[in-house]
């Protein structure tokens, strides 16, 4: 062992102990083995800083936006929706529909984002339907990390196998390289949750945290205006048309409750509509035209004392939430006149239990109820010392642009098309894709660049060079004569799965780019000890790093729903080893059968 050899292993062996221990963030981490690489002459300047303009790192920053754009129209969420109604009533098969549809969704944006989406929804669904939480939300979780096993730019680890073949001076992968592994895996997680629920705990769940502060059934008012495409067209017909998106609950004219709220009777202009809300919908609803918030289209065109007018564009939304013995308790919103005394307009309400009915206005306050106020920021703030309000908090509600969906799914669609057709290289294919987003308008520039977690991005950058360093100093190649001296004589399925095992293990205390960067070097120079391709050593190692789901630790999915699951750490380690044991010899199996040769279906070989 050199010393060049030495000085790497000690650069290397420091890097795991601060990934380990946490003290310090992983992009941090990263930098700063980067920086000790190129310091010590390990790598020159170009070689350390390579990472940056890697086509890993690009693509991942690309997908953020592109999912940002997803997202930002409503794709996700309403697809989100469409699963969960699909769903029906029944565990098992709420299992079998969410499971591959989770997986579809990952395979295109990123899986924290749809973990995080499909969490409220099936919370949601848990509590309509009486069913246990802890049976529903483990199956989405891990869904959506084999969801990232279907395409290649849908977890870094396969981004940075491929890079590594790139460079090794073989053809790389294509986007779609994995998915046949992708796809049996998803099938086979599937089938072992539906079989294997008896393994999941039955715990009701509770709601995830700030759950109270972004909710799913706020009531607000829409009022149908004068040149509305609205007005003669039936409530049902409107129903059918935001049933996804909201519920009328109540329908008033001229401020009196209809006496005949069929659905085949026509819309007129004037009419107020109550309907239960989510929080996307309520900031989003001065984009549809013909309707808007009926509190802000009452007082919002009001010139003020300083004659300046009001636009719904300058002021922002909070929320409120009425305190313990307010002085607002018991008496109406008009009552207290909001607009007159405090200056902002009540658009929205959360209470609880019960249903509401009549107008928004004639509502009396209770202790607890949550209330969504509209006004200016000079106005909004004296309210944080209000001793009417417990507290005072930004509005969660994100704008959606619904109307450039088609937009976001046809640029989407393009990229991945012309990525996996190689009319573009990939990175360019995806950072024109997220070109595109923003100058659609798909996605604000802000919001693009906020998605963007910059944290993964420079951790990429950042560990790249250590793979680069491991096979420049000769100690992936030294390592891997290790493996062949005490491994020369067993089968190339045992070895595919040996380095599988070793990624899964590593992988529950580092990230599977850094694991895969790490091992990926060891596979390669194996796979040239033995002569044989390295393709499936490689997609072996990081399938290892992407699809071990042994402790929730291990992926950040898993984190998500740990607490509004009740999940211990047992109950990943029960329901996991078997599985990640399953994965392994599914993975290693088709990649010895895609790229060694071997056999498809076991009794044919």
């Amino acid at each position: 062992m050199d010393t060049q050899q030495i000085l790497f292993l000690a650069i290397l062996a420091t890097t795991l102990a601060l990934f380990i221990s946490g003290r310090m963030r992983v992009d941090v981490v990263a930098v700063l083995a980067l920086l000790a690489l190129a310091l010590t002459g390990i790598l020159d300047a170009k070689q350390a800083l390579a990472g940056f303009s890697s086509e890993p790192a690009i693509i991942v920053a690309a997908v953020f936006v592109l999912s940002a754009g997803l997202a930002a129209t409503g794709i996700t969420d309403r697809i989100g929706a469409a699963i969960g109604r699909a769903a029906g009533g029944s565990e098992w098969r709420t299992v079998a529909v969410v499971m591959p549809a989770t997986a579809a969704l990952a395979a295109f944006s990123h899986h924290l984002m749809v973990t995080a989406m499909m969490l409220p929804i099936l919370m949601r669904l848990a509590r309509e339907q009486k069913l246990a939480a802890s049976r529903l939300l483990m199956p989405m979780s891990l869904a959506a990390s084999l969801g990232t096993t279907l395409t290649l730019f849908s977890a870094p680890a396969f981004l940075l196998a491929s890079d590594l073949l790139k460079r090794d001076g073989g053809a790389g992968l294509d986007i779609f390289a994995i998915t046949p592994i992708g796809a049996v895996l998803v099938l086979l997680g599937t089938a072992y949750m539906l079989l294997g629920r008896w393994l999941l705990p039955r715990r009701m769940g509770e709601s995830p945290q700030g759950d109270y502060l972004r909710l799913e059934r706020y009531y607000t008012e829409l009022l149908v205006e004068p040149d509305s495409p609205w007005v003669g067209r039936t409530r049902r017909q409107f129903e059918d048309a935001f049933a996804e998106r909201l519920q009328v609950v109540d329908w008033l004219r001229h401020g009196m409750r209809r006496r005949q709220q069929a659905g085949d009777r026509p819309l007129a202009a004037g009419d107020v509509l109550l309907v239960r809300a989510s929080p996307d919908e309520i900031a989003s609803i001065k984009d549809e035209p013909g309707l808007a918030l009926h509190a802000v289209a009452k007082y919002g065109d009001k010139p003020r004392e300083d004659r300046e007018t009001e636009v719904l564009g300058e002021e922002r939304l909070v929320q409120a939430v009425v305190a313990p013995h307010s002085e607002f308790i018991g008496r109406s919103v008009a009552g207290i006149d909001f607009m007159r005394t405090l200056g902002v307009v009540v658009v929205g309400l959360w209470r609880r239990e019960g249903w509401l009915h009549g107008e928004l206005s004639e509502m009396r306050l209770e202790e607890g109820d949550l209330l969504v106020l509209w006004g200016r920021e000079q106005d909004l703030q004296p309210l944080a010392a209000h001793h009417g309000f417990l507290m005072l908090m930004p509005f969660q509600g994100q704008q959606k642009s619904r109307r450039r969906a088609p937009m976001a799914l046809a640029i989407m669609a393009a990229t991945v098309a012309a990525a996996a057709t190689e009319l573009l290289p990939p990175q360019i294919a995806f950072l024109a894709g997220a070109a595109a987003m923003v100058l659609t308008r798909c996605v604000a520039i802000e919001q693009a660049y906020a998605q963007i977690d910059v944290r993964i991005f420079v951790m990429i950058a950042g560990v790249i060079p250590l793979g680069i360093a491991m096979e420049q100093t000769g100690t992936a190649a030294l390592v891997a004569q290790f493996l062949l001296a005490h491994s020369a004589e067993w089968p190339v399925f045992v070895l595919l799965l040996v380095m599988f095992g070793t990624a899964a293990l590593l992988t529950q205390i580092l990230s599977d780019a850094a694991t895969t960067v790490l091992l990926a070097p060891i596979a390669l120079a194996l796979a040239h000890g033995l002569d044989l391709p390295p393709t499936p050593f490689v997609v072996c190692t990081a399938m290892g790093a992407v699809a071990s789901f042994l402790t929730p630790i291990g992926h950040h999915g898993n984190l998500l729903i740990l607490n509004p699951g009740q999940y211990t750490f047992g109950d990943f380690l029960r329901v996991g080893i078997p599985l990640t044991i399953a994965i392994a010899l599914a993975t290693a199996w088709m990649a010895r059968a895609l790229w060694l040769g071997g056999p498809l279906l076991p009794w044919a070989g």
